[in-house]
């Protein structure tokens, strides 16, 4: 399994603060991942959006991140401040 979350903007779009997908050998990198997500279609293409953040086990990475079995994806959009 792996352990999705979703946080601000992208957890009130979903409706959802996070889910576990069931991890197979297709899932080789974080933008594997979010390409399952957005093959739902609807809401979910929230997550195309091209500025995306990504972390793998709590740490920040790209979308091309490795991920396996056990691992934590969270999906977050940019922070801007002023």
């Amino acid at each position: 399994m792996i352990s999705i979350q979703y946080f601000a903007r992208y957890r009130e779009t979903l409706g959802s603060e996070g889910e576990r997908l069931e991890w197979d050998t297709s899932l080789a990198c974080v933008d594997d991942v979010r390409q399952r997500l957005l093959a739902r279609g609807g809401e979910w293409q929230v997550l195309g959006e091209r500025n995306l953040m990504c972390a793998r086990n709590q740490e920040l990475c790209g979308l091309d991140e490795a991920v396996a079995d056990g691992d934590e994806v969270a999906f977050f959009p940019t922070v801007t401040g002023g």
